[in-house]
């Protein structure tokens, strides 16, 4: 495996690498595949008590079936997300022999698990925001069921067509460009421009957080690397050194090295977790609304504080409004607004009465919990729209709102999330056991890759090191902002980024190959995902 070319004629590594082909014992498998078939079960049993508990009649097993499929492929993609990108985390600590490959990936993998599982949400929802609005508030339909379809199988058969060339390529770069392409697509069939199928300010903010963490990566880690360098070259010169043979280093570095590889495992859950936990939050919604539009586990005290930042908002939003009427139903004008982003003279009397709609709803139920079953849909998808009008208009220079307003609607659209805009304890650990169980099978193409073929002499404890404190600081970084970036981008530059600094030379056929694929992802997954999406839409 280590002497693989890729195309492109990339070099070989110019010495022997780790052994990466150790066999495992046949228990191993049996315990793996247990672990896989226990977390099915576990996922099957948390929805039949989630719904159990609504007090929910199932008429037909069908939407259970698709459910269950959707699933399936959504955590399909979190699994291919594990193998694919946790191999950049591990290389390092193999390549400086700091770990032996078979622990080093199973260590990687429990950091992933406990990273997704402490993992806040935010940039699941910042990914679900790129959706086309009326196929949100229709994910239950057979255009809903479509969209979570095309957009994971295209974003499963670009991770797993660059995996088997061994091209670290980014699985948030293919999802997001998975998204955009079933937005257009949806734009398309329903005879509008194609530009309109997606949220392009969400998605410039995206792609920004995507195209600068490369470049982030390689000038921070060259730069880290040369401020070691110059402090601490002639005190500590064993830290730039290479490995001896299969002889680990000095414990205090290989301490250093194994800390880096646990808070790269550890963001990467948190960062990249959260994406499917988003999708498969829309897919339940979707099928059970009954026991997931609302988030039912809202204390007392939530809702009090819902009415309370519920009359405030009105009172901002009907003071934009006066002088102006709503005739007949607001919400046409609310996502319109959502989906066009032009204030014109029918959008704030509408949001006003959406927003006054909601809250006569909790206060006469009292408790999300008390919504009968034939209203939580439409509810949800009213606390929606209301969420995403206000989160645009926040942003609009025409609102003309004052930071007092901002306070207050930034509040209210709080309280709003907090009701719609949750993840269940069992979708985080069914990603968490996914994405933990993906990063222990795969890992080898692309670690090699990574250890072998971005410089041209051998990967120093050092520069191990370096790599490994960027892309963990990055990464926790855009977590904080709610914002997705790549695992693969980050590491791989940042090892580049050592590589030059140290003078060591770059693969340069590996380098283009690798931007090649960085280049191609966006729109190879856009063209999949919206071709699979045009079938899917006829078929469904």
């Amino acid at each position: 495996m280590s002497d693989m070319a890729l195309p492109g004629s990339i070099e070989p590594a110019l010495k022997k690498g780790p052994e990466l082909d150790k066999g495992f014992h046949p228990l191993t498998g049996v315990i793996y595949l247990g672990v896989v078939a226990a977390a099915l079960l576990f996922v099957a049993y948390s929805i039949y008590a989630d719904v159990d508990a609504t007090g929910t009649r199932v008429t037909s097993l069908l939407p259970y079936l698709m459910l269950f499929v959707a699933l399936l492929i959504a955590l399909g993609f979190e699994f291919v997300n594990g193998f694919h990108d946790t191999a950049n985390a591990v290389a390092t600590v193999i390549y400086t022999r700091s770990l032996p490959a078979h622990i080093a990936v199973v260590w990687s993998g429990m950091f992933n698990l406990f990273g997704v599982l402490l993992s806040s949400g935010a940039v699941a929802f910042g990914i679900v925001s790129l959706l086309p609005v009326e196929l949100i508030l229709q994910v239950g339909s057979s255009a809903g069921f479509a969209m979570v379809f095309a957009l994971l199988i295209a974003a499963i058969i670009w991770n797993l067509g660059t995996w088997w060339l061994g091209l670290p390529a980014s699985s948030s770069h293919t999802l997001i460009g998975s998204i955009m392409g079933v937005g257009i697509a949806n734009a398309l069939l329903r005879g509008r421009d194609g530009t309109s199928g997606v949220d392009w300010t969400q998605a410039a903010g995206i792609a920004k957080a995507l195209l600068l963490s490369p470049l982030f990566g390689f000038v921070l880690a060259a730069g880290l690397l040369f401020v070691l360098k110059t402090v601490l070259a002639r005190a500590t010169p064993a830290l730039f050194g290479e490995p001896v043979g299969d002889q680990p280093p000095p414990w205090w570095i290989r301490g250093i090295l194994i800390l880096t590889c646990t808070l790269v495992s550890f963001f990467h859950g948190s960062n990249d977790g959260q994406k499917g936990m988003g999708l498969i939050m829309l897919i339940l919604i979707g099928t059970v609304p009954t026991a997931y539009a609302l988030n039912r586990a809202l204390p007392d005290s939530a809702i009090a504080a819902f009415t309370t930042h519920s009359t405030s908002a009105s009172k901002v939003i009907e003071g934009k409004a006066a002088g102006y009427n709503v005739l007949g139903n607001p919400r046409p004008a609310v996502t319109n607004y959502v989906s066009q982003h032009q204030i014109n003279e029918g959008t704030y009397p509408s949001l006003a009465v959406l927003v006054r709609d909601i809250g006569q709803q909790v206060t006469q139920y009292g408790s999300l919990a008390k919504f009968p079953a034939d209203t939580v849909g439409n509810t949800r998808n009213d606390m929606y729209l209301a969420s995403e009008a206000i989160r645009i208009l926040m942003k609009d220079k025409e609102s003309e709102l004052s930071a007092a307003d901002v306070t207050t609607l930034n509040e209210y659209k709080g309280s709003l999330d907090a009701a719609t805009k949750f993840i269940p304890s069992w979708v985080k650990f069914a990603v968490a056991i996914a994405l933990g169980l993906g990063t222990m099978v795969g890992w080898k193409r692309i670690v090699v890759t990574v250890g072998e073929k971005i410089g041209k002499t051998h990967l120093t404890y050092a520069q191990g090191a370096c790599a490994e404190i960027t892309a963990a600081a990055t990464i926790a970084a855009a977590d904080g902002f709610g914002m997705p970036v790549s695992t693969t981008h980050v590491l791989s530059s940042g090892i580049a980024g050592t590589m030059a600094a140290n003078g060591s030379g770059l693969q340069w056929s590996t380098i283009r190959n690798i931007a090649m694929a960085w280049v191609l992802t966006l729109p190879a997954a856009m063209i999949l995902s919206g071709s699979l999406y045009f079938v899917f839409y006829h078929l469904f």
